[in-house]
C-alpha cells in the first residue's frame, strides 16, 4: 500500500503492522485503521446535497409503488436474485443472470452458483431477523457472514471476525513480486479485539437515530464506507456490506419493503466504486464518495422501479391471458402470481403452495406450459422445474435496470 498517499486530514491512522513472508522474510509495513463515524454529517457541496436529494425521491416513488401493489413482497425473490448475481460479480463470482435466475436452489449446479444463491439465503435470513425485532450486532453479521460461506473453501473459517491480516487490491506502480502489503491497494485493519470493538461501534452508530443530524443516505454511505474500510471478514466483506446498505435504509423507515438492487449500478462502475471508497481513506474524499453513493443509490432505486411496474404489467397480461383461453379455474391465476413470486419451481412446490393435489396441480401447470404462460427449465433434467418466460425475459433486460 502506498503510504503516501494518506494525508493529514485522513479520518484515520497507520499503524505498524508486521510479518513474515515464506520467500521474502520478515517484512514491515503499516495499515490503515478508520476512525469512529461522526455524529454529524461530513462537509458536502451543493451538486452532493442534490444528488441526496434525488436518491431521497426516487427511494420514497420506489416504496410508493411498492405499497400499492396487492402482495408487496411478490417481487422479493426476483429482487434478490438479481442483486446476488451483481454482487457476486463484483467480487469475481460470476455466473450469467438467467442461469441465477433459473437456477435451482436446492442443487445449485456449481460452486459459482452456490455461492450466489447462499446471498439470497443470508438477505432473506437477515430481514427475517428485522422483522423478528433482532437488533442487529456483531453476531448476527457474522451468522449472515457464516451462510454466505456455505458450502465454499472458506466454510470452515468464516461466521467469525478474521482471524488474520487481509490486504486488498493491486497496486500499478510497483514490483508484482514485492510482498502482499507493499503491492496491495489498500491494507484494512488488523486482526483482534480493536476490530471487533470498532465493528460493535459501527453497528450501535448504525442502530442511532441520526435523522435530526445526517440524512439517511449519507449515513447509509458513511457506514457503507466504515464496514469495508474495516474488512472485518476474511471473505464476503463486499456483499455483506451491500446488503446492509438496504438493511440500513430499511431500520431508517426510508424503505418498508426490501427491493432495492443497489449491486448493478456497482458492478457497471467498479473501479470508479473503490477508487470513492479509497478516496475517504486516504483524503477525508466524503464529498465525491457520498455523490457518488447517492447518485448509485437513485439509479437503483429508479430502475428496479420500473422492473417492479414492468413485472406487475406481465403479471397482468398473463392473467388476461388465462381469461381470454378455455381454462376455467381460479387455481390458474394463483399459479401465476406463484410464478412471479417464485423463478422456478417443482409440481410438488406448487401443490405445497396453492394447498392442491399433486394431480391437480401437475395438470394445472400443464395446461400453463400449453398455453405458453410457463415453460420447462430443461426438458431433459429428471426433477422437471418450470418457470415463466415473461417474467425471466423482464428480469434480464437491461432497459428496466
Amino acid at each position: 500500500m502506498d503510504l503516501d498517499m494518506f494525508l493529514k486530514e485522513s479520518p484515520g491512522a497507520l499503524v505498524p503492522i508486521t510479518g513474515t513472508d515464506p520467500m521474502r522474510g520478515a517484512w514491515e509495513h503499516r495499515a490503515f485503521v478508520p476512525d469512529a463515524l461522526p455524529e454529524t454529517m461530513p462537509p458536502l457541496s451543493p451538486e452532493t446535497f442534490l444528488a441526496v436529494a434525488n436518491a431521497r425521491a426516487a427511494i420514497a416513488a420506489l416504496d410508493s409503488t411498492a405499497s400499492r401493489l396487492p402482495e408487496p413482497g411478490l417481487l422479493r425473490s426476483p429482487t434478490l436474485r438479481r442483486e446476488a448475481q451483481s454482487t457476486s460479480a463484483l467480487e469475481g463470482t460470476y455466473a450469467p443472470l438467467e442461469q441465477v435466475l433459473t437456477a435451482d436452489e436446492e442443487d445449485p449446479s456449481t460452486a459459482e452458483m452456490t455461492e450466489i444463491l447462499n446471498y439470497v439465503r443470508m438477505a432473506e435470513t437477515g430481514f427475517y431477523r428485522v422483522a423478528q425485532g433482532w437488533p442487529l450486532s456483531v453476531s448476527v453479521v457474522a451468522e449472515l457472514q457464516g451462510i454466505l460461506m456455505r458450502g465454499t473453501p472458506l466454510e470452515e473459517e468464516s461466521g467469525r471476525l478474521r482471524a488474520g491480516q487481509v490486504v486488498i487490491g493491486l497496486r500499478s506502480d510497483v514490483p508484482l513480486d514485492d510482498v502482499p502489503v507493499r503491492t496491495a491497494r489498500f491494507v484494512p485493519s488488523p486482526p483482534g479485539a480493536d476490530l471487533e470493538v470498532r465493528l460493535r461501534d459501527l453497528i450501535d452508530w448504525m442502530q442511532r437515530d441520526h435523522g435530526q443530524r445526517i440524512d439517511p443516505i449519507v449515513a447509509a454511505a458513511m457506514a457503507h464506507y466504515q464496514f469495508e474500510t474495516l474488512h472485518p471478514f476474511r471473505d464476503g466483506n463486499g456483499r455483506i456490506g451491500r446488503y446492509l446498505i438496504v438493511l440500513h435504509l430499511l431500520a431508517a423507515g426510508v424503505l418498508s419493503e426490501p427491493t432495492l438492487t443497489v449491486s448493478p449500478w456497482f458492478e457497471a462502475r467498479r473501479a470508479a466504486y473503490y477508487d470513492h471508497l479509497l478516496g475517504v481513506s486516504a483524503r477525508a474524499d466524503w464529498d465525491s464518495f457520498i455523490r457518488f453513493f447517492a447518485e448509485g443509490v437513485r439509479s437503483a432505486a429508479d430502475g428496479t422501479r420500473k422492473q417492479m411496474v414492468a413485472l406487475v404489467d406481465v403479471q397482468s397480461r398473463l392473467h388476461d391471458l388465462v381469461r381470454e383461453s378455455s381454462l376455467r379455474s381460479g387455481r390458474a391465476n394463483e399459479l401465476i402470481d406463484f410464478a412471479v413470486s417464485h423463478l422456478t419451481f417443482t409440481v410438488r412446490m406448487v401443490e405445497s403452495a396453492l394447498g392442491i393435489s399433486y394431480g391437480r396441480a401437475n395438470t394445472l401447470v400443464g395446461q400453463l406450459v400449453d398455453l405458453g404462460v410457463l415453460a420447462v427449465v430443461d426438458p431433459d433434467a429428471y426433477k422437471r422445474r418450470f418457470f415463466a418466460p415473461q417474467v425471466l425475459q423482464v428480469l434480464t433486460s437491461r432497459t428496466v435496470a
